[in-house]
């Protein structure tokens, strides 16, 4: 069992495993239109598409860990607390999964230490890879993800998983899933992602001249407070923000987009949050200076604010009659 550190939420894409199941079936059938149609504004339940959709002999069984007579195997709701794969499109797993796991709960105990992995965003299309086995769609037959779709989401990922010392696990070694055709489930998104082990650190002020000249290159300066939560399988967030924030510098985001914005990084970024709160584990408070990308705040300095940091006060107090050059 991989144990990453649980910091994040969970990203949402738009992409299910039901919307890949049939758009790539229908093209393989070259089913009517008015089939196609029937399908998508009727609702067919999940037990109704292998039946239009899935020929028996384009499904691999190699994942089953032994040979499932049907008594054994039987579908079950999705467990609420399967934050993995909540929302995917369909409602109902087979058990056992493509990984040999016999209940939901040991489904849900094994898929919750990948949830950081996926809020890291890696790969779009890792959690539909990743459910494709905790959560296999419940059909006649299991349907395996493709290699291509194994190697793409492990080309990007591994990366990631080895800047925390862990490596791709041979359960999910890609030469063991089906060859590319259009019967397994397949990649939907064709760029790649770039993976980064950049993570920003806890930084002592120098001087008060090197902070007021990092808060001029930066696009927004806040000073937080981070309070510690509980650990939760649905909820991923350790910290949470305290209700008064002091924004020295909003940059080009409005006064009520600051906390949402923080609310954001402060469940996605878990490796920065890590690092802040690495001596304070109960939290502490900070001050964070940093980018806006699009939605997101990328943090990239953090400094701790205590009684001895002198300079980093001295900064915050000489901010707002300080004039940045050019």
């Amino acid at each position: 069992m991989l144990v990453f550190p649980l910091f994040w939420q969970l990203p949402v894409h738009s992409h299910t495993i039901l919307d890949i199941l049939k758009s790539v079936t229908t093209t393989e059938h070259s089913l009517t239109h008015s089939l196609t149609h029937s399908l998508t504004h009727i609702g067919a339940n999940e037990s109704e598409w292998v039946s239009y959709l899935i020929p028996s002999q384009a499904l691999s069984h190699s994942l089953v860990p032994h040979a499932l007579p049907p008594s054994s195997s039987r579908c079950v709701t999705i467990p609420a607390g399967m934050a993995l794969c909540q929302n995917i499109g369909y409602a109902t797993m087979r058990m056992p999964n493509l990984l040999g796991h016999e209940s939901p709960g040991e489904a849900v105990q094994q898929s919750a230490s990948w949830l950081p992995l996926l809020a890291r965003e890696c790969h779009p299309d890792a959690r539909i890879f990743l459910c494709s086995l905790f959560a296999p769609i419940c059909l006649d037959r299991f349907v395996s993800p493709c290699q291509s779709l194994c190697e793409s989401v492990r080309d990007s990922c591994a990366p990631i998983m080895g800047c925390y010392g862990y490596p791709w696990p041979d359960i999910l070694r890609c030469d063991q899933f089906p060859a590319n055709h259009l019967m397994c489930i397949s990649s939907v998104t064709n760029t790649m992602p770039q993976a980064s082990c950049r993570d920003c650190e806890l930084e002592e002020a120098s001087s008060a001249k090197d902070v007021l000249e990092t808060f001029c290159r930066s696009d927004f300066v806040v000073k937080l407070r981070l309070t510690q939560l509980k650990s939760s399988q649905v909820s991923l967030a350790q910290f949470s923000l305290a209700s008064r924030l002091q924004v020295l510098k909003h940059g080009p985001l409005l006064g009520g987009q600051i906390r949402s914005r923080l609310q954001l990084w402060l469940e996605r970024d878990a490796s920065c949050v890590r690092n802040m709160t690495r001596r304070q584990p109960r939290g502490g408070t900070f001050l964070v200076t940093g980018t806006v990308q699009g939605e997101w705040l990328v943090v990239n300095k953090a400094f701790a604010w205590n009684k001895h940091a002198r300079n980093l006060m001295a900064a915050a107090r000489k901010w707002k009659q300080h004039r940045c050059r050019g």
